[in-house]
C-alpha cells in the first residue's frame, strides 16, 4: 500500500486545500495518506471526506512544532483523538502561544526596518482557528515587497539564529509526545536528518524520546539522502521504532511531490494505524 504520511495544507503553512491534496494523492497512486498540518488537525475532516471519494485511506494527523532550546524537534502524530480534553488543551496552548510568538516576531522585524501588522499577517491565514505559523509573516513580507520569496525572507530573518527568530511558547518534545500519546495516537520523529544536532546528541534525543513513548521515526523522507534513509532505518530497528515516511509537500509544484519518495508501510505500522 503506497503511502504518504507527511503532507501540509493551507491550514498551516501549505498552499493547497485538503481536497486538492486528496485528488493529487489519487493521481499519484497514493493509497494511504495523512494530513499533518503544523500544530492542528483542523483540515482533517475535509481531507478524510475527500479521500473517501477516491478510495484512499485517510489518516488524521498533525506535526507538532516542538523545540529543544533553539533546535527544531518536529513530531508527527497519527490517529489522534481531536476532541479529547488533552488534545483540546494542547490546541488552546498553541493558539495562545502562537499569537504571543508572532507579536514578538513582528516587534523584532520592526526594529530592523520591516513594518508588518497583525492584520497583514492575518490576511495570509486560511483559518482563524489555526495557530499562527511563522511563514505567515514571511508570506506577508513578500506581499509588501520585502523579499522575492517567502523562503528567502524566512532564511534571512525568521530562522533560528536570525534577528527576528522567536521560539516563545513552543511545546517541548516531551509535551508533544504526551499530547499524542494521551490522545490515543501514534508518534514519529519527523525528518531526523534535518535536526541540527551532532550524531551522538541526536541519538541521545531519540533515546530520550523513546523513553517518553516515541513510536516511530520518519526514516523515509523527501529531503533525506540514500545514506540517511538507510541510516535511520537502522536506527529505527535498533530502538524498535516503526518506520514512517512522507513527502512533506507544501504546495503543488516543487521537488516534494505527493507520494515521493516511494514508501510502503510495514504491516506493523498499518496495524498500529488500524488499516486493514
Amino acid at each position: 500500500m503506497r503511502a504518504d504520511l507527511h503532507i501540509h495544507s493551507y491550514y498551516s503553512d501549505g498552499l493547497v486545500s485538503p481536497a486538492h491534496i486528496a485528488e493529487t494523492c489519487a493521481k499519484n497512486g497514493v493509497q494511504l495518506a495523512a494530513l499533518t498540518d503544523h500544530d492542528n488537525a483542523d483540515g482533517c475532516t475535509e481531507f478524510l471526506s475527500e479521500c473517501g471519494k477516491y478510495g484512499i485511506k485517510g489518516v488524521v494527523g498533525l506535526e507538532i512544532s516542538a523545540y529543544d532550546g533553539d533546535v527544531k524537534i518536529h513530531t508527527l502524530g497519527y490517529n489522534v483523538n481531536t476532541v479529547c480534553s488533552d488534545f483540546l488543551n494542547f490546541k488552546k496552548f498553541v493558539q495562545v502561544g502562537s499569537k504571543e510568538r508572532m507579536a514578538q516576531v513582528l516587534c523584532k522585524l520592526k526594529k530592523i526596518g520591516f513594518e508588518l501588522s497583525f492584520e497583514e499577517v492575518d490576511a495570509q491565514r486560511y483559518s482563524a482557528e489555526a495557530p499562527y505559523h511563522i511563514m505567515y509573516a514571511a508570506f506577508a513580507a513578500v506581499k509588501k515587497g520585502y523579499a522575492p520569496t517567502a523562503g528567502e525572507f524566512y532564511i534571512n530573518y525568521l530562522a533560528p539564529g536570525k534577528p527576528a527568530f522567536s521560539n516563545a511558547c513552543r511545546p517541548s518534545p516531551e509535551y508533544a509526545l504526551e499530547v499524542i500519546n494521551k490522545s490515543g495516537g501514534i508518534s514519529s520523529l519527523a525528518h531526523p536528518g534535518r535536526i541540527t544536532l551532532e550524531t551522538q546528541e541526536k541519538i541521545a534525543l531519540i533515546q530520550r524520546m523513546k523513553a517518553c513513548g516515541l513510536n516511530g521515526i520518519e526514516a523515509i523522507y523527501s529531503g533525506h539522502t540514500v545514506g540517511e534513509t538507510a541510516y535511520y532505518k537502522e536506527i529505527a530497528a535498533k530502538y524498535s521504532l516503526l518506520v514512517t515516511g512522507g513527502s512533506d509537500t507544501h504546495y503543488a509544484t516543487g521537488n516534494r511531490a505527493i507520494g515521493t519518495p516511494e514508501y510502503y508501510p510495514s504491516q506493523e505500522l498499518l496495524s498500529a494505524l488500524g488499516i486493514n
